[in-house]
């Protein structure tokens, strides 16, 4: 449990990382969103039978990021509105 926690903060760093421009996110979400990435990611690899969401594998991974990513460009778009704190 612990290493899914820290894989998805690391999702997060990756994701923020790729994504260009500014970021109006605080490292705190960031995090979160990365951690609800890699969620996702484990999910899809899962379902297209390329991994297993309790495993740390490449496409797992490259799911996580792709999700982390829009994840945090949802956020930004509604941090435009209103500030997320």
């Amino acid at each position: 449990m612990i290493g899914f926690i820290v894989f998805g903060l690391v999702v997060g760093a990756l994701a923020r990382l790729v994504k260009p421009g500014r970021q109006n996110l605080t490292i705190l979400w960031t995090l979160i969103l990365g951690l609800v990435g890699s969620v996702i990611g484990g999910t899809i690899a899962s379902a297209l039978g390329v991994g297993e969401i309790t495993e740390l594998n490449f496409w797992g991974t490259v799911f996580a990021v792709i999700a982390a990513v829009l994840l945090i460009g949802v956020a930004e778009s509604m941090a435009g509105r209103k500030k997320v704190s």
